[in-house]
């Protein structure tokens, strides 16, 4: 076989997904198993339920996986698995299988990076230029991370207190809407007729960190003014609000950063990045500014193991494998996780 042939394994957080992927960009199959609906009556995700259901999955999502590739065990070239970050619980679950799979097949094995993953799903759909820019934005991440080449990361900004996803998890309880509230709040957003203005937190003059919680408790604030004056609560006016301080936020500082690091590339990356309004802002931005903007499709915003294996190739091409005695790392760093100059 001219091209590997990766089997890519993702639980760090409530999904179980396997994946097989040719040369580090074709999708020969994906497979998503989601717990939203177990975790959606507790508000959000409960590591111990979501050990437990990785736990009862994923042995037929792997089997599903190979099946739908079209391949058989033995074609594989490698295995792949999400070391880190995640809960630590859900990573032991696919860790634990990737290692098994790695010793029976005698083939390498690729601890993969989850943000590298995020980052790398924009391979799968697009030709990737260095040096280049990704927006990650997700759950548990909010970072601006610089490309200067293949398989090197450098964090130039990241959130102090709460990602994006979080923040909007947050405001859209507050709201009374439905866990993930991300998509709740796009769609009133969208709706919206008038628009609760609330601050933006720049932080320092030339610092491209983020910080939501300060946004979070004006959203809050205004939630409780409402109701102690009796007043008819417009949450389609708070939502436009919030998602406009947010978006106003990472598009500018994105394209701050772009410009002083001359990228060729910007990439937006992550589950918020299927959020219509940030992606709509973000490509008019770029298209006025001359840079390029590369997104995944949707499907591959969210966390799924395709984009392990994408990340993975790029470990695989330089021979950079795992020992057996690999540990899930919750904490992992990204820039440590750059392939070896």
């Amino acid at each position: 076989m001219s091209e590997e042939l990766i089997l890519a394994i993702e639980t760090s957080c409530d999904e179980t997904s396997a994946a097989v992927i040719r040369g580090g960009k074709h999708i020969c199959s994906n497979i998503v198993s989601s717990q939203i609906d177990i975790h959606e009556r507790f508000g959000g995700v409960v590591p111990e339920i979501a050990s437990r259901k990785h736990v009862e999955t994923i042995t037929r999502i792997i089997e599903a996986a190979i099946k739908e590739s079209g391949y058989e065990a033995k074609d594989l070239s490698a295995i792949a698995v999400t070391e880190g970050p995640g809960l630590v619980g859900a990573l032991l679950v696919g860790n634990v299988a990737a290692k098994s799979l790695a010793l029976a097949l005698d083939i390498p094995l690729i601890a993969t990076h989850h943000i590298a993953g995020h980052i790398y799903a924009s391979r799968l759909e697009h030709t990737m230029v260095f040096p280049a820019l990704a927006l990650v934005v997700s759950g548990g991440h909010t970072e601006l991370v610089l490309l200067p080449q293949e398989g090197v990361f450098h964090i130039i900004g990241r959130t102090r207190d709460d990602a994006v996803g979080e923040a909007y998890d947050k405001v859209a309880r507050a709201l009374k809407l439905p866990y993930p509230g991300g998509p709740h709040i796009d769609r009133l957003a969208q709706q919206a007729e008038e628009e609760n203005v609330l601050p933006r937190a720049w932080l320092e003059q030339d610092s491209y960190d983020f910080s939501f919680s300060g946004l979070k408790s004006a959203v809050l604030a205004a939630i409780n003014q409402h109701r102690m004056k009796g007043l008819e609560l417009n949450e389609s006016a708070i939502a436009k609000g919030f998602q406009q301080s947010v978006i106003d936020v990472l598009v500018t500082k994105a394209l701050r950063a772009a410009k002083q690091y001359e990228v060729k590339q910007l990439i937006l990356c992550g589950g918020v990045a299927a959020n219509r309004g940030l992606r709509t802002e973000l490509a008019a931005a770029c298209q006025q500014e001359g840079l390029q903007l590369i997104v995944p499709s949707p499907k591959l915003c969210t966390d799924n193991a395709a984009m392990i294996g994408a990340a993975a190739a790029v470990k695989y091409k330089h021979g950079e494998f795992a020992g057996l005695d690999m540990k899930a790392d919750p904490g992992l760093s990204l820039e440590a996780w750059s392939i070896k100059i």
